[in-house]
């Protein structure tokens, strides 16, 4: 209980402070020391099972980087890289990410129709539409999933079905409960495959 209190705290000091006057261009010089190596220059990443951030809402990946900064999210690499960061700089990033034109990576596969027509078929009943908008753009604290890497969002989902990842509450773990490897293979495709 104690863990979910800090982290409503959180998010909610997250929302408010990322209405504050957010600086892009400080935010590009700040994730060109420590994010693009692995999440693109772009920010759309190459790199297997790294998220591409281009197009985010600033308020999901500042809400993300404070829980990596205080270890309610464990990715070890993450955990390291946000450590001791100032509420400015996470701020500033998220700024900078959200600004660049979100797409998909140069090495998104060909779509495939079949496993397409399955993932759109499971995303009406699930409800993804309606968090993550109807063109699943993403809003606010919720994340864009159009174009992004689909190995990123197979883990993702996977994580959530099996209670290894919590987001600032447990809604996905409900979405994901009882999906099948592939089931979560069609979705993570046809969200994958969306401009």
């Amino acid at each position: 209980m104690r863990l979910r209190t800090l982290g409503a705290a959180l998010f909610g000091a997250a929302l408010a402070t990322t209405a504050l006057a957010q600086d892009a261009t400080r935010g590009a010089t700040l994730a060109a020391e420590s994010c693009v190596a692995c999440h693109g220059a772009n920010g759309r990443s190459q790199m297997p099972d790294i998220p591409s951030l281009a197009g985010q809402p600033a308020d999901f990946i500042t809400i993300q980087m404070i829980l990596f900064r205080e270890t309610l999210r464990h990715v070890p690499v993450m955990n390291a890289i946000a450590a001791n960061l100032p509420d400015k700089d996470i701020e500033d990033m998220a700024a900078f990410f959200a600004s660049l034109p979100p797409g998909p990576p140069d090495d998104r596969r060909p779509r495939d129709p079949a496993l397409f027509a399955a993932g759109q078929a499971l995303s009406g009943p699930r409800n993804c539409g309606v968090c993550h908008l109807p063109d699943y753009r993403g809003r606010n604290q919720i994340p864009r999933l159009t174009g992004q890497r689909e190995d990123f969002l197979v883990r993702t989902m996977t994580e959530y079905r099996d209670g290894r990842r919590t987001g600032s509450d447990n809604s996905m773990n409900a979405v994901m409960q009882g999906t099948t490897a592939e089931q979560i293979a069609a979705l993570a495709h046809y969200l994958s495959q969306l401009d």
